[in-house]
């Protein structure tokens, strides 16, 4: 039997409850802000009735998108949608070698796609069909930044003053490694490497941007910060130990993932609870923080380990281990991903608090229904499914180009040259 024949013949291993069965498996990229989103699309011979999923691996979409154009949507077609752990476990061991955020973005968007067309059968919000809300909405924290200290908190109070409780600051450190706020010429001009980054001054400066920050801001705002997966686990535990007067709500990913097996010393000696997983890319590396005792909150992106069920999965283990979670939900997470991430906010007594992002109105406009955040919160939409559709015509008006961090990582270098992890 040649190829041509054999395109649509994976057969359901059991007798369906119902007729609806799966007609089309695509992704759709779009770029309203710059960044690239990977949108999953499960239509049904049902007319109407449709799926949308979050994919969205931004740094690789090109080989997220043919992954499920040109492997994924045959092994779904003519399936029934609502075996939604049989098939997304199909597509993770059909391809032998497993694993990776390739795949597990491609399985993470047909996950979720199910999952909305689940609750549209249902009439009912994804998050009802979870077991529904313990808690209203979720509170969220922003991201305020600037050039130096005062920039920084000037930042974080137009945050405060539009209700945000909860803050992220960075304050730029010389060279082009920087991360979180503007680049800032190199204190390093006669160094082998100009641009260089210097984990030492790092840890000189970050300090002082907390104990103004302290000084300056109301006593209730919780402050945050993000590493960036840059330090040895000395010099985490010494960050973590400047920054005990300033009560961080946390301290975010210390440790490049090469040395996690490090996270549980590191989080034992730190007075500040520590968040990590933003970088995991299976269900399983994510279990593992948890289980290890390696995190205080885990931030795994929810499309690149498998999808909503993965998370729910993960919120459960964490409350069963006294973990919190703190999922993953800037700029690069689709208006879809974020409605998966408030979905499990809500229903899961394991939630510490959400990365938001504001997004633009052309985002609005290629994607009707996504969230807004309200005086710091997000509430999930009592729509079916996640509330969420997308313009495809509009998407079509915002292409999505490579990503500049392939450009940028490039020069993430210490002083004397040697690559740093961005």
């Amino acid at each position: 039997m040649n190829t041509k024949e054999t395109m649509n013949t994976f057969e359901n291993p059991w007798r369906p409850r119902t007729d609806l069965r799966i007609t089309s498996v695509r992704a759709i990229v779009t770029a309203p802000e710059g960044t690239a989103l990977v949108v999953v699309r499960i239509d049904t011979n049902e007319p109407g009735l449709y799926g949308l999923g979050c994919a969205t691996f931004t740094q690789r979409w090109m080989a997220v998108r043919s992954f499920i154009d040109d492997h994924v949507a045959r092994l779904l077609i003519g399936r029934y949608p609502g075996d939604i752990g049989d098939l997304t476990r199909l597509i993770g061991f059909t391809g032998y070698w497993r694993g990776g955020p390739v795949t597990n973005n491609a399985i993470s968007g047909v996950d979720q796609a199910l999952w909305d067309i689940a609750g549209k059968r249902a009439g009912m919000p994804v998050h009802e069909l979870l077991g529904g809300k313990v808690r209203a909405a979720a509170d969220t924290y922003l991201h305020a930044d600037g050039r130096t200290i005062d920039e920084a908190l000037d930042s974080a109070e137009r945050l405060i003053d539009r209700g945000q409780r909860y803050v992220r600051l960075q304050v730029s450190t010389p060279g082009g490694g920087g991360y979180g706020a503007p680049a800032m010429p190199t204190e390093y001009p006669d160094a082998p490497y100009r641009n260089g980054w210097s984990a030492r001054d790092y840890l000189r400066r970050t300090p002082a941007l907390f104990e103004a920050a302290r000084d300056r801001l109301p006593d209730n705002i919780e402050l945050l910060h993000d590493v960036h997966s840059r330090l040895t686990p000395k010099d985490a535990v010494w960050l973590a130990r400047a920054l005990e007067p300033y009560r961080l709500f946390f301290l975010e990913d210390v440790l490049p993932p090469e040395h996690w097996d490090r996270l549980p010393e590191v989080r034992a000696a730190s007075p500040i609870p520590i968040a990590v997983g933003e970088l995991t890319t299976s269900f399983q590396d994510a279990a593992r923080l948890i289980q290890n005792k390696g995190v205080d909150l885990i931030r795994s992106h929810v499309s690149d380990i498998g999808g909503l069920t993965a998370g729910r999965k993960l919120a459960d283990l964490a409350e069963a281990n006294g973990i919190r979670t703190a999922w993953h939900g800037p700029g690069d997470t689709s208006p879809i991903g974020a409605a998966a991430n408030v979905a499990l906010d809500v229903i899961s007594p394991a939630f510490g608090i959400q990365e938001g992002h504001v997004y633009n109105e052309a985002t609005h406009e290629v994607f009707p229904g996504t969230l807004r955040i309200e005086d710091g919160w997000l509430t999930p939409n009592d729509a079916p499914g996640w509330g969420i559709d997308i313009d495809e015509s509009a998407a079509a008006r915002y292409p999505a180009e490579l990503s500049g961090h392939d450009a940028w990582a490039a020069g993430v270098r210490r002083p004397d040259g040697a690559l740093e992890a961005p």
